[in-house]
């Protein structure tokens, strides 16, 4: 079973510097080049050098293991290095495994890294494609067969289910496509910039995997990103005001599979982010009204209301309403729907700006941010606070 108390981890350790290569569809450079780019701009962006550096973090599915990118860097020894599993939901344990080595002093300064050419090499996106054997994969034996072959095929089925359950129309889902694009279409970073959608461009768009349209799925990414996390002590006479990580959280719900959990007793929600809800909650002491921006993991829209519920922003089946009203700034870098599509990397720097006061769509004030990884598989999240 989960946690049922607050941990011991909240509030001692930050993330002091963000860094990235440009996104784009063909970097036309290796995915090693790209996450030592992104390495070298983080600790630029702390005021630190490879030096500095003594744990290094970073996903499975990535071609650039720690000690290579360390050694590319400029980076010398390590006492410290990781790699999280289950794809994007790694993205925010990446912090939560840095921050635990520098609580733990096993550690003093942690780059945590994604970097790939995930347009122009591989596509997450295809699908299934060779595959080696493994027990996880067992999973996939009873839904190849029959067509369900790709992310967005296997994220239909709850969509699908959740439509059904709350007597909503496929057309909800064009809320959070709309939000993304929107922020998107001012963020020169963005893919999408200067692209804003409507909800008729998102009716219009075509089907993939009914019920979910072309616009409903992220894009696919060249790029790099990394963050940078020390001790608070240490945040204090670094280069920007530090972002404290008041909270870190993994789960993993009953009958977890990975994107595929069809067998569970409701398809409706997400119980893997529930997991990590509770334990944020509980850990920062805050809860939904709490929190001046949202940066919620945008793989495919229907998860992204699915989460909303999860975290008691709204009531099951009102999310989307939730979000056309703005009830909460949502991925104001324009998310993996508008902005790139790192693995939530990039979100987590996009809340880092919010709460330094340096985002081109700046919420005013915004001192706690929400940050969640990849769903549909076991998950992350982070509740983020500006220093006070």
């Amino acid at each position: 079973m989960s946690l049922h108390a607050r941990d011991d981890l909240g509030g001692r350790t930050a993330i002091v510097g963000i860094g990235a290569t440009e996104f784009s569809k063909d970097s036309g450079r290796s995915e090693l080049r790209l996450a030592v780019e992104a390495v070298r701009a983080a600790l630029d962006d702390a005021g630190l050098t490879p030096a500095d550096v003594d744990g290094m973090v970073t996903f499975t599915m990535d071609t650039s293991p720690e000690i290579t990118v360390a050694q590319a860097a400029g980076i010398g020894e390590l006492s410290f290095f990781s790699r999280v599993h289950y794809g994007g939901g790694a993205a925010c344990a990446t912090v939560q495994q840095a921050a635990l080595a520098v609580a733990a002093g096993v550690a003093e300064v942690v780059v945590c890294y994604r970097a790939f050419n995930e347009r122009s090499g591989r596509r997450f996106g295809s699908g299934v494609q060779r595959r080696e054997p493994s027990a996880e994969g067992v999973a996939l034996g009873w839904l190849l067969p029959f067509g369900l072959l790709t992310p967005a095929s296997w994220v239909a089925m709850a969509a699908q289910r959740y439509l059904y359950a709350y007597g909503l129309s496929a057309d909800v889902f064009g809320q959070v496509a709309v939000s993304g694009r929107k922020y998107a279409a001012t963020n020169p970073a963005a893919w999408f910039h200067g692209r804003p959608i409507t909800l008729a461009d998102h009716a219009a768009s075509r089907w993939i995997a009914e019920p979910l349209r072309l616009l409903d799925c992220c894009q696919e990414t060249d790029g790099g990103q990394a963050v940078v996390v020390t001790s608070v002590e240490r945040a204090r006479d670094l280069r920007h005001p530090s972002v404290v990580v008041a909270a870190a959280a993994q789960g993993a719900g009953r009958a977890q599979e990975q994107m595929t959990s069809f067998y569970r007793d409701d398809l409706t929600g997400l119980p893997e982010m529930g997991v990590v809800a509770r334990q944020l909650w509980r850990t920062a002491g805050v809860g939904p009204a709490d929190i001046d921006v949202g940066i919620i993991y945008d793989h495919f829209t229907p998860f992204v209301l699915m989460q909303l519920e999860e975290f008691g922003f709204c009531a099951p089946g009102e999310a989307a309403d939730f979000v056309a009203a703005e009830g909460l700034p949502l991925n104001t870098h324009g998310g993996q729907l508008g902005e790139a599509y790192l693995h939530g990397m990039n979100g987590i720097a996009e809340a880092v700006r919010q709460l330094r006061g340096t985002s081109v769509n700046q919420v005013p004030g915004a001192e706690r941010a929400l940050v969640t990884a990849g769903t549909g598989v076991p998950t992350s999240g982070l509740v983020l606070e500006a220093a006070g």
